[in-house]
């Protein structure tokens, strides 16, 4: 019996989203611009990378020829006409938004159904009515932040007050979701976690996605640096996701990172929780190494959205594409004769855009089999089309959103 393997390299979009303006998004392209700057010298970062962007094992999987389906234009310094060994496309978004859930959900199959609630760009940004009753439901002094913010930045500015005050910061972004920093011992760990569960029962009712704890150790704004003990605490899909249907029919699924998370752990079997893109790479080797035939695997590399593209760092940003690729040869040669590997993305954040936000893009969706007959599945209508084909591979039922991608076998 076939395995599938899902990779999402987190924020990894390619451009082109048809509704990119009505999100303030017209022009972004996260892979086209980090690779225009690599051409142009502003990629370089000594010791670890220099030069046009090198992704010889992405492109051979069509990941130049996706972008050029979205925008028009093959990436600088990518080939016109790679050798090709795999089938790709270019995937748009149906979900409103341009968060993390709704990218997840629907490459699982369910698009989102539904508009997410926000909070607005204002100081304060939540409603004092919540902010009164975290305070009082948690026995607080009060909270720091209470605005939109880059989670590095507000760490290193209200850090010292909080230790000091013992008042969370909480804070959020152009996604829904409502953050909350604290410091692992002067605060509590726990604690910290005890404090997002409460403040997501109490979020339900306007629709934020996600609340997400976001510890942090040292002692002062120089050495202040967030762990990988963060938590998601999402609210679940509408409908059975592919990881739901896959294990309603007894196989396993493995959910590496912050996946089982972003399902309000919903379908998992077995949950791996480790922190960056290296050891993301080495848990998903050790899980297809043991994986039954049936069983699934679904990884987040989040790396390239949480470290570099929330801070807006290129040349980290290429480094973290460039490190990954060379690993594409691991992945493949760990996969057996029936297996199906699946590369994707579930938005974009475009490192040279403006703020600190996700960008609405379109992403690539790249197939690869042992002797898989290469070919263009051209531009996808929905994310859903992705779970659709995973899960006819692994002779799962279809779904009601999406359709499987064709691919056969060379002869």
């Amino acid at each position: 019996m076939a395995r599938a393997f899902l990779f999402v390299l987190d924020s990894v979009g390619i451009g082109g989203a048809p509704d990119a303006a009505a999100y303030g998004d017209e022009g972004a392209d996260t892979l086209g611009h980090i690779a225009l700057a690599c051409v142009q010298g502003a990629g370089d970062l000594e010791g670890l990378r220099a030069g046009p962007l090198r992704l010889p094992n992405l492109e051979r999987l069509g990941l130049g020829l996706a972008a050029r389906s979205a925008t028009g234009a093959v990436p600088s310094g990518f080939s016109h006409a790679p050798e090709l060994d795999g089938v790709f496309a270019s995937a748009i978004e149906r979900s409103q938004g341009k968060d993390t859930p709704s990218g997840h959900w629907e490459i699982a199959g369910v698009p989102v159904p539904f508009e997410w609630g926000y909070f607005p760009r204002t100081i304060p940004c939540f409603p004092p009515e919540l902010t009164a009753a975290i305070v009082e439901g948690a026995r607080l002094p009060g909270i720091l932040g209470d605005c939109h913010a880059s989670g590095t930045e507000i760490i290193d500015r209200l850090g010292e007050e909080h230790v000091r005050s013992g008042k969370p910061i909480c804070y959020t972004s152009a996604d829904s979701v409502f953050q909350i920093a604290a410091h692992e011992e002067h605060f509590g760990l726990q604690r910290l976690y005890e404090l997002c569960i409460l403040v997501r029962r109490l979020v339900d009712p306007i629709r934020i996605g996600r609340v997400i704890a976001r510890p942090f150790t040292g002692e002062d704004a120089g050495s202040f640096r967030r762990t990988g003990n963060r938590k998601d605490f999402a609210v679940p899909p509408p409908e059975p996701t592919l990881l739901e249907r896959a294990w309603s029919a007894g196989r396993e699924v493995v959910t590496i990172g912050k996946v089982d998370d972003i399902f309000a752990h919903t379908g998992s079997t077995r949950v791996v929780k480790v922190n960056g893109n290296p050891a993301l790479t080495a848990a998903t080797l050790e899980a297809m190494a043991t994986l039954p035939d049936g069983g699934m695997i679904f990884t987040n590399f989040v790396d390239f959205d949480q470290l570099y593209g929330h801070r807006r760092d290129v040349p980290g940003y290429a480094a973290a594409l460039e490190a990954f690729d060379e690993r594409i040869p691991e992945l493949m040669a760990a996969c057996r004769g029936s297996d199906l590997l699946v590369i994707t993305a579930d938005h974009g954040n475009d490192p040279t855009w403006h703020g600190s936000d996700h960008t609405r893009e379109q992403v690539p969706v790249l197939f690869w089999a042992v002797n898989i007959l290469p070919r263009d599945a051209g531009t996808l209508t929905t994310l859903a089309d992705i779970g659709e084909t995973v899960a006819a591979h692994l002779g799962l039922g279809a779904g009601r959103h999406g359709n499987a991608v064709e691919w056969s076998i060379r002869p």
